[in-house]
């Protein structure tokens, strides 16, 4: 709590600093940035430290304009936001997103943090740049431009003091500086795995929009290891049809060595790659998934590389994702091992892969059951290659990260003008896109009635109808389905089609989750091998080793990948020891890995008794609860695996 005393405390430590030797002074806020950042706001922006000013705010018709204006960004930061709020739950955390004049456009707070947020003026059309907040991670990160922590007394305003804020910047493709990611909270450390979890968020946007604004052109997703193309680490280059460079991100220019891009303009793909355009985009058709060699011929260095053509002249080509994985299942267990980088020894995971190599051989479909983050999608990627359809597309839809009124035209495409703002070209759907190959739905228990009978005519027809078309298109697929929810229940309360489930469930297989699985110890040990992008082989200590083995992973794999990603971003030795693991994974290794609900604890009752009573009201229908509530999905499941709430069967 800031008392009188310690406002004036704070206010002469920092009018001692300006008017001192800062470089000599033992004080931890004396980073050279805050100095100078103190500076501006004492001297520039004529701020008082002890002043205790209302939050300014921009209007309403003023945050929706300013929303309106980064509506390309917002869409893709805001899924990233959600995922990095389910790595930092139960931290005390809120994840804010700002445009470049440090202010609010998207908010996700920890209950436990939201009344803080509200009285620090932490909210949706807050302004925080530093002329009006001081010193503050989102202001500050706007001025130096680059990932930066702000901790407590780091702050220039006495009233910001309990905050701790990590914030990195985003840039658009051509280096403008468009919103800063923060984590804000009331945490007593400034923690660093925070830290490297918003610089990697904040360059998954960026990479993202990179890719979408891009779409139309040739792109090279290339890095100087082949497993690391497609992951955090790859960089990614636009090429007209000419083959002359039109944009490089930030992990491109690190990759050829080069400082800014002025350096590379006016370059082409011969200039770059030991190779023309023709040839790139040649390849871009037969390895679409598979990096292959290239080298510079300047210097002789080689790389790894995929290709892919501008998004309307994909024909047949296998599916190359064009988002990279918020760890998302596939960017952990690695595609380039296939099935066998999949299991390394647990019995139940051996026999899934066994039966399901042999059903896909013969065409038949398959429901992949599991927790959410168990490696549903990467066993489905990793089915493909050993499926008599190898050589043709692998094509993956999210039915529940698609908004219900696009995801009928992702699936089945649209016809030119088939709706306002439809693409004039149109788009083939990813039915069409599959023909031949094979088609993952992921999360079919989100899949709305209406689209589950349209889908079902398809496979039962072997034909699709775009929206506004009328002549029927040939298709030729096998589907691969997943999801995290009970489907055969939802068939009992009519939310799901029994004549589709017995349509996709040629047989079903279920995952375990990683807190059961067998092989923890060689799945850490391989993924610590794959996810480590330095020369030196790194490996863990036997305290780390254990209390990763004996933590319980609500998030599984993905949350393991996450983790390890973490601790190897941190560590400057090749050895990853039980310091550098998270809070939740030290203490959880503590607690023997439990994560059941106290008795003892009144609360923690109460929240169970109400979220079992609007489960019971909504039917116990997820999505419906979650909206009810206004937690996400992922929140709600994580708090019902918490108190041991399973759906009545």
């Amino acid at each position: 709590m800031t008392t009188a005393s310690t406002v004036s405390q704070h206010a002469d430590l920092i009018r001692s600093v300006i008017d001192g030797d800062y470089e000599g002074a033992d004080n931890e806020a004396l980073d050279p940035r805050i100095w100078q950042s103190w500076k501006r706001c004492l001297l520039d922006y004529r701020l008082d430290p002890a002043a205790d000013r209302e939050p300014v705010m921009v209007g309403r018709e003023e945050l929706a304009r300013r929303r309106q204006n980064l509506a390309s960004l917002l869409s893709l930061a805001e899924a990233e936001m959600n995922n990095l709020y389910q790595q930092v739950a139960n931290s005390g955390y809120a994840i804010l997103l700002s445009d470049s004049d440090g202010v609010i456009l998207h908010y996700v707070g920890d209950p436990a943090f939201d009344k803080a947020a509200t009285r620090s003026g932490l909210g949706c059309g807050a302004v925080w740049s530093e002329e009006v907040e001081g010193t503050n991670g989102l202001g500050t990160c706007l001025i130096e431009r680059e990932p930066l922590v702000i901790h407590h007394d780091q702050h220039f305003l006495a009233k910001n003091t309990q905050l701790t804020c990590s914030a990195a910047p985003i840039f658009d493709p051509s280096g403008e500086l468009l919103a800063v990611l923060d984590a804000s909270s009331k945490s007593s450390m400034a923690q660093q795995h925070t830290m490297v979890l918003i610089k990697m968020s904040a360059q998954i946007v960026e990479d993202r929009l990179f890719l979408g604004t891009y779409k139309d052109h040739c792109i090279v997703r290339f890095h100087s290891r082949p497993e690391f193309v497609t992951t955090l680490g790859e960089g990614i280059l636009a090429f007209d049809t000419d083959g002359q460079l039109v944009a490089a991100n930030r992990s491109a220019l690190f990759q050829l060595g080069v400082e800014s891009r002025e350096q590379l303009q006016g370059q082409s793909v011969a200039d770059i790659f030991d190779l023309g355009i023709g040839s790139l985009m040649g390849l871009a058709n037969h390895k679409a998934l598979h990096p292959f060699p290239v080298r510079s011929p300047q210097d002789g260095r080689r790389f790894f590389a995929i290709a892919q053509q501008p998004e309307g002249e994909r024909q047949g080509q296998v599916s190359v994702p064009e988002s990279l994985p918020s760890g998302a299942d596939e960017g952990c267990l690695g595609e380039q091992f296939g099935l066998e980088g999949f299991e390394f020894g647990d019995p139940q995971v051996g026999a899934n892969i066994q039966r399901a190599q042999k059903l896909i051989a013969r065409n038949i479909p398959l429901i992949l059951y599991g927790e959410t983050g168990t490696g549903k999608g990467v066993l489905a990627r990793a089915l493909h290659p050993s499926s008599p359809r190898a050589d043709k597309p692998f094509v993956a839809i999210n039915c529940a990260s698609i908004p219900e009124n696009l995801i009928e035209s992702e699936l089945f495409g649209y016809r030119p003008g088939a709706f306002t703002g439809a693409s004039r070209q149109g788009s083939r759907g990813k039915i069409v896109q599959a023909h031949g190959g094979i088609l993952f739905l992921d999360e079919i228990g989100d899949m709305p009635l209406g689209l589950q009978a349209r889908l079902l005519r398809v496979l039962e027809e072997k034909e699709v109808v775009p929206l506004g078309g009328e002549t029927p298109i040939e298709v030729d697929i096998n589907v691969i389905t997943a999801t995290h929810r009970d489907l055969p229940n939802l068939v009992n309360q009519g939310q799901f089609r029994e004549d589709l489930f017995y349509r996709l469930n040629g047989m079903s297989l279920s995952l375990p989750p990683l807190r059961d699985r067998t092989d923890k110890r060689q799945l850490i040990e391989q993924l610590v091998a794959e996810l480590n992008e330095g020369d030196v082989p790194v490996s863990l200590d036997p305290r780390a080793m254990e209390a990763l083995e004996s933590y319980h992973w609500p998030g599984n794999i993905r949350q393991l990948c996450n983790t390890l990603r973490t601790a190897l971003a941190l560590i400057d030795r090749p050895v990853i020891t039980f310091e550098d693991l998270p809070g939740e994974v030290r203490q959880g290794a503590a607690e023997g890995g439990s994560e059941g609900q106290k008795e003892d604890d009144p609360l923690a009752c109460a929240e169970r008794d109400a979220l079992i009573r609007e489960l019971e009201a909504q039917r116990w229908n997820i999505t419906r609860t979650a909206r009810c509530l206004n937690l996400s999905r992922n929140t709600l499941y994580r708090k019902m695996r918490r108190y041991g709430i399973r759906p009545p069967r």
